[in-house]
């Protein structure tokens, strides 16, 4: 059982690997589409904040991963395995169209499906579960509304300024604002992997109580930092200059908006979407410049890929606890 946990814990990193290749570019998003910074630089930037994260914020949404999906209880490390594998198809697939899925809610949904596969939907922990569907909704509404406030708020302070003492000084601050929004991003998602690796040494005997050994922190964050480095380019020019222009100030709102509830949800232990928390503030500052300055068309598709991510996850995860399930 050993070698299987260990098995389990390094599919549990590639998952994490894979979501700093997609999730965690949103949080460099907005300062690479405002040209503040190089993409190897912004790049690099969100690394090191992402992986300081976990260790500001603490591990309450880690918590939350391992008891409110499926009870701890009842899922094996095989199932883990059968939904992690779920997960990462569904993010490489999307990853790869440039959908910027959210990697939480694929995670959610893989899991979801294998403790069904394996189980039945009475191991689903609803509870749990409703608080992470409250997450999904509050995040991209939150999001509108903070980043269209907080933008409206910098245009009437800074009306009578010139344009480019402006666009001079938010570029100057959007290096701060985008490293606090992903520092905020490695505080939510990067625990959601701290959590299932939890689980799996739960699950396998290998610790008495759902704690979090410190190695599971250094290990998951240093898998996201690595994979936030090396990828995510595609997705980070769909999200910062596909779904509106952005002007410094307003990446500046959107980041610090964004970041604001990401906090706010890290602390209270609500895994939330960083996809749909970063959209919806990069679409809330760009309508408060002016409608017709967001193209809606991007965001739509965005929405779908959102809607069916939890489904199509979970499908998968029922499909490969099967497939596991035949050879052992």
């Amino acid at each position: 059982m050993i070698e299987i946990a260990i098995a389990a814990i390094i599919v549990a990193l590639i998952f994490d690997f894979v979501n700093g290749f997609n999730d965690s570019a949103n949080s460099i998003a907005t300062v690479i589409g405002t040209r503040v910074l190089k993409p190897l630089h912004a790049v690099a930037l969100s690394a090191i904040m992402n992986f300081v994260g976990p260790f500001v914020f603490g591990v309450a949404v880690a918590t939350t991963i391992a008891k409110g999906i499926v009870s701890p209880e009842d899922i094996t490390v095989y199932m883990i395995v059968g939904g992690l594998a779920g997960a990462i198809t569904w993010s490489v697939l999307c990853t790869y169209f440039g959908l910027p899925i959210s990697n939480s809610h694929s995670l959610v949904g893989g899991i979801m499906g294998a403790g069904i596969a394996g189980i039945g939907f009475e191991t689903l922990v609803f509870g749990g579960l409703s608080k992470i569907f409250a997450g999904i909704v509050i995040a991209p509404i939150g999001g509108i509304i903070f980043g269209f406030l907080l933008t409206g708020l910098i245009i009437t302070i800074f009306a009578n300024r010139r344009p480019k003492i402006v666009n001079k000084t938010f570029g100057r601050l959007q290096i701060i604002s985008s490293g606090w929004f992903a520092l905020t991003h490695g505080a939510n998602d990067g625990q959601k992997t701290m959590g299932i690796i939890v689980l799996i040494l739960f699950s396998a005997g290998l610790i008495p109580e759902l704690e979090m050994p410190l190695w599971v922190i250094f290990a998951a964050a240093t898998a996201m930092g690595l994979g936030t480095f090396f990828g995510g380019y595609k997705v980070i020019k769909t999200l910062g200059m596909k779904i509106t222009k952005l002007k410094p100030y307003q990446g500046f709102a959107a980041e610090t908006a964004g970041g604001m509830m990401l906090a706010v949800f890290a602390v209270l232990g609500i895994p939330a979407s960083t996809t749909h928390a970063i959209t919806g503030t990069i679409m809330g500052s760009g309508a408060a410049r002016r409608t017709r300055a967001v193209r809606w068309k991007v965001g739509r598709q965005i929405v779908f890929a959102w809607l069916i991510t939890i489904p199509g996850s979970a499908i998968l995860g029922i499909a490969f606890t099967y497939l596991i399930y035949l050879f052992v």
